[in-house]
């Protein structure tokens, strides 16, 4: 039984705050004049790298920073260090769909670090960099978020102008909960393409456990069926009115199953939280490459989005000191939670399980998270195994580990 804990990086859980900003006219006028500098320094260092198929950071900075510099009179050391920073993540994971060179909008927002900005907590103000000089903007925001920002560690930021409204989005970095011991066991939950979740307690999920338009799973496949169709007769129709239309529709059913994955993500930690139980999920890791579809199929498969949905409720569980496990998904929907048999025959139809053994009968993919429930925690178990030492088999082993090799010295 393949069982792992989740091994995300949870030294911090980083998250992020909005504040206001409340420029003065002219510090108003300095920060739109270093938005535009730094998004056409952007642009001009993403036509260099398309020019010269250099995508990398390190030798893309050796390619363009000086150019950069001397392009743009008042772009900054570090400014132009984020610029070739943001061309190499913009290429760095659409590379080989990318026709043409990659363009930032004039007015788009820009990142600031540690070297561009610093925090005047007890003024309530923020020194950012311009291609004027330093500006102490006041900042303002919701209580909470002022709370955060004054106690809490603050990473990158994104400034923004939206409609005229200065903003600044702040990386934080959350302080990192004890992970609670299950004491009532695992909650399992099935992921799939019919269902996007059901949980062990019978929990149909989207459903009426979770507010907002969408109704049921039949409704998702609904609406997604229908953008898929009309983005197959705009595409067709290949007029510039058509391609207008494609632009505006670009991202609404990515951002429509994003935020159903954070509310089902949500639900099952805050229903783990609740019961003092673990959260247990299948590792699908490599699906896509094990599974053979049906080619009516394959686009309904690969715009499933399963790895988002665990990972939104991995670093969910982790902010609530709940625990979580990947189990192996091996069979879960063919063996019987209650007498073990396992078989093909015990799945008569897709959605129905009838046990050959027990006659035990039911929903297959609620069989299947009963399972996961299970296996999630006899592997809580064996990872956790006490020792004479008084640590647990985990820690046991890696702390048993010899020192890595110096080189002799």
């Amino acid at each position: 039984m393949a069982i792992r804990r989740s091994t995300a990086k949870l030294a911090g859980l980083p998250s992020v705050v909005r504040l206001r900003l409340m420029p003065t006219p002219a510090q108003a006028d300095a920060l739109t004049a270093t938005v535009l500098v730094c998004n056409q320094a952007a642009t001009f260092v993403s036509r260099l790298a398309w020019q010269h198929r250099t995508f990398t950071v390190l030798q893309l900075h050796r390619l363009a920073y000086h150019s950069a510099r001397a392009q743009f009179a008042g772009l900054g050391a570090q400014a132009a260090v984020r610029a070739i920073a943001r061309v190499a993540g913009a290429y760095g994971n659409r590379r080989a769909t990318k026709k043409r060179a990659h363009t930032f909008r004039q007015h788009g927002a820009i990142p600031y670090d540690a070297r561009l900005m610093s925090w005047s907590r007890e003024a309530r103000t923020v020194s950012l960099w311009t291609s004027t000089g330093r500006v102490a903007v006041p900042y303002t925001g919701r209580p909470e978020d002022l709370q955060a920002v004054n106690a809490l560690p603050l990473g990158e930021a994104d400034l923004i102008c939206r409609r005229g409204v200065w903003l600044l989005q702040v990386a934080i970095t959350l302080p990192k909960p004890r992970t609670r011991e299950p004491v009532h066991g695992f909650l399992g939950v099935d992921q799939g393409v019919a269902n996007l979740a059901v949980t062990s307690d019978g929990a149909v999920l989207p459903g009426s456990a979770l507010a907002g338009p969408i109704t049921g799973n039949g409704h998702v496949r609904t609406l997604r069926e229908r953008r898929h169709r009309q983005r197959q007769r705009l595409q067709r129709k290949g007029t510039s009115a058509a391609r207008r239309v494609l632009r505006r529709l670009a991202g609404r059913e990515h951002r429509m199953m994003t935020d159903l994955n954070h509310q089902l993500s949500k639900h099952v930690v805050r229903e783990a939280e609740r019961t003092g139980r673990g959260i247990g999920l299948e590792d699908l890791q490599g699906i896509r490459g094990r599974v053979r579809a049906h080619r009516f199929q394959r686009r309904t498969l690969h715009s499933w989005a399963f790895a988002q949905q665990m990972a939104f409720t991995r670093y969910k569980a982790a902010r609530a000191g709940v625990a979580f496990v990947l189990v192996d998904p091996a069979h879960t929907s063919q063996r019987c939670p209650e007498c073990g048999c396992m078989s093909k025959a015990n799945r008569p139809t897709r959605g129905r399980f009838v046990c050959t053994g027990c006659g035990l009968a039911g929903h297959a993919d609620h069989i299947a998270a009963r399972n996961i429930a299970a296996r999630g925690a006899a592997g809580w178990a064996a990872v956790n195994q006490p020792h004479a030492t008084g640590l647990p088999s985990a820690r046991r082993d890696r702390e048993s580990k010899p020192p890595a090799s110096t080189g002799g010295r």
